[in-house]
């Protein structure tokens, strides 16, 4: 089983040619795609699968990471507990039940962040209420590499 689990953080991450008018340092998440992108100044990106927004709970724009946090508590915004009224109203960092995962990178304008996720199942569908969603080794990685500020680009 553990071979297994590699094979499908291989498949998560890679390094990619990326010729796109993005500046380096960027993440550019592709929603139809289902990938994100942080390119790098060398003509690639490293490609990651990610879940996206739900049809009707997706944005698109530009944000910058105004925060990192690691193993976060999660309160869920109005929409989610009206939806799901049976959420607590705040669960802890690192529960099992905490959907922002092992790390999270919120941004600025919204009540939206990228994170890890204790649904792995999910990654490379429409999942979410906005947020974009990553396997946990995947948002350690980026998390690692990134800095607050970076510029977040959301394309249909």
């Amino acid at each position: 089983m553990g071979a297994m689990s590699l094979g499908s953080v291989a498949v998560a991450r890679e390094i990619v040619p990326f010729d796109g008018a993005v500046a380096p340092g960027t993440i550019l998440i592709r929603t139809a795609e289902r990938k994100l992108y942080y390119v790098r100044s060398d003509g690639t990106a490293l490609r990651y699968r990610v879940a996206v927004g739900r049809p009707g709970k997706q944005w698109f724009g530009e944000a910058r990471i105004d925060g990192k946090y690691v193993k976060p508590a999660w309160a869920p915004p109005p929409e989610v507990k009206h939806d799901n009224p049976r959420l607590p109203a705040v669960i802890p960092g690192g529960s099992p039940g905490n959907p922002m995962g092992a790390r999270a990178l919120t941004l600025d304008g919204g009540e939206y962040a990228i994170h890890g996720t204790n649904r792995p199942a999910s990654i490379g569908t429409y999942a979410s209420y906005g947020c974009i969603r990553m396997l946990n080794e995947d948002i350690v990685d980026l998390y690692d590499q990134v800095a607050v500020g970076t510029r977040v680009i959301v394309e249909r």
